[in-house]
């Protein structure tokens, strides 16, 4: 085997040992699931090929489920979607389907937010895409569990379809595009271990391809190829926070606050304005706000039309160069391997101000605490390159302004490949130490 394959196929490995918030009997998980929805009425349980096929054949739209088991994020919107009455009304309209793994999704078709463990696609049945769901409030809060809006996506998703395929041509941003593979099993780092069917008869769990996974696989991919990280796989699905603009969680698309001196402010955004489309595709989500972002451009101009006062309103939000930057990777479990890749393992936090006066650092200049340094296989580099917990980075390559660790990371992947050492420098204690840092 070729040193990188093996590299990488060791970032996958890891990243899916991080530890997170695990359900205690991952593997009795997956098995009840299969023995509880199997044969469900509603439910198409793991059968996408026969979810498009009813589709087609009832005329409803298709709703599939995607869900991380054995992870406790967003346990309580999943036992909602299952359970919750009021539902019912709506899961009637739609040909639902239940994935609970990513082995053989068809990754032009099934584009989403890898990091999140519950994931919706919502399609016309010749395959079309009408929009995606996903909360990161949900994740973050497995005991959440409120369907407001995941009902609005639901609603919203059946006016399109009312619509189709009239409105066809409104929806073309919002299908999938080329992938390297067909399938997640396709990837070379992932074909090594994974079949595109679970093994129900040995370890369920251990055959399961996480969608986290997949994420993980095209970073791996185009590291592999000695080719920089392409900057939407750094920053995937990216927030529109990042522009300035909250949006209230339990709406499709409304604007809840605008950041003072932000893009969004800049353009004219104002609290209360509602999406009525954004680079001209309809919207049923905020996942869908991400989706649109995550197939912008580095800079340039977003049109957007909103409902402000009873009336469609025309703005248009410019893009500054680098936005991206701007977004914060640091919670994502898709983070861990580029920490490995970019980091040699280590995990950082800027200095607050207090702290850099107490040392004597200017508050413009780069100074990030090193809490985590990893102690096994590519998130040991950094270790073995010399580096220690509570050093402070105040360096690295040509960086030395004040910047943030998810900046630095697409930094790095986007402008180092593997094999080179960045010089860096970092304070431990009151010296002043220069290091190497391996990219890999």
């Amino acid at each position: 085997m070729k040193p990188a394959f093996l590299l990488t196929l060791a970032f996958l490995s890891l990243a899916a040992s991080v530890p997170a918030a695990t359900v205690k009997d991952r593997e009795g998980a997956v098995r009840g699931d299969k023995a509880r929805l199997e044969n469900d009425p509603r439910w198409n349980w793991n059968d996408i090929d026969g979810g498009f096929r009813l589709a087609k054949t009832t005329g409803k739209p298709l709703l599939v489920v995607l869900r991380c088991l054995p992870c406790m994020a967003c346990a309580g919107i999943d036992a909602s979607v299952l359970e919750e009455p009021e539902l019912v009304p709506l899961l009637d309209q739609f040909v639902c389907v239940r994935i609970i793994n990513a082995n053989a999704l068809d990754l032009s078709r099934f584009q989403f937010d890898y990091d999140l463990s519950f994931s919706a696609i919502l399609f016309n049945g010749d395959g079309t895409t009408y929009g995606r769901f996903g909360s990161w409030m949900h994740q973050k809060d497995p005991l959440n569990k409120t369907t407001a809006s995941f009902k609005k996506a639901l609603e919203a998703a059946l006016v399109i379809h009312q619509g189709y395929p009239a409105n066809r041509a409104a929806l073309s941003g919002k299908q999938g595009g080329p992938t390297p593979y067909q399938t997640p099993v396709e990837f070379p780092t992932l074909a090594a271990k994974y079949q595109s069917k679970l093994d129900w008869n040995g370890k369920v769990m251990a055959s399961c391809v996480h969608c986290h996974m997949v994420g993980d696989a095209f970073r791996a991919y185009y590291r592999s190829q000695n080719k920089p990280v392409p900057v939407e796989w750094i920053y995937p699905q990216p927030s529109i926070e990042t522009l300035g603009i909250t949006l209230a969680t339990d709406e499709v698309a409304q604007v809840e606050a605008v950041a003072a001196g932000s893009p969004a402010a800049k353009a004219g955004f104002q609290a209360g304005d509602s999406f009525v489309s954004l680079n001209q595709q309809p919207l049923v989500s905020i996942a869908d706000v991400s989706w649109v972002l995550h197939r912008s451009p580095d800079s340039g101009s977003l049109p957007a039309t909103v409902l402000r006062g009873g009336k469609e309103t025309p703005v248009t939000l410019d893009l500054p160069a680098g936005w991206r930057l701007n977004s914060d990777i640091g919670k994502r479990v898709g983070t861990w391997p580029m920490r490995a890749m970019a980091f040699g393992g280590m995990k950082m936090d800027d200095l607050p101000d207090e702290e850099r006066a107490s040392l004597g650092l200017d508050k413009t200049q780069m100074a990030l605490r090193i809490f985590h340094v990893g102690e096994y296989g590519p998130h040991a580099a950094a270790k073995k390159a010399g580096f220690k917990k509570d050093d402070i980075l105040i360096q690295i390559g040509g960086l030395k302004q004040r910047i943030t660790e998810s900046a630095i990371i697409g930094d790095l992947l986007q402008h180092h490949l593997p094999g080179e050492k960045i010089p860096a420098v970092i304070l431990r204690g009151k010296e002043r130490v220069e290091l190497k840092l391996p990219q890999q």
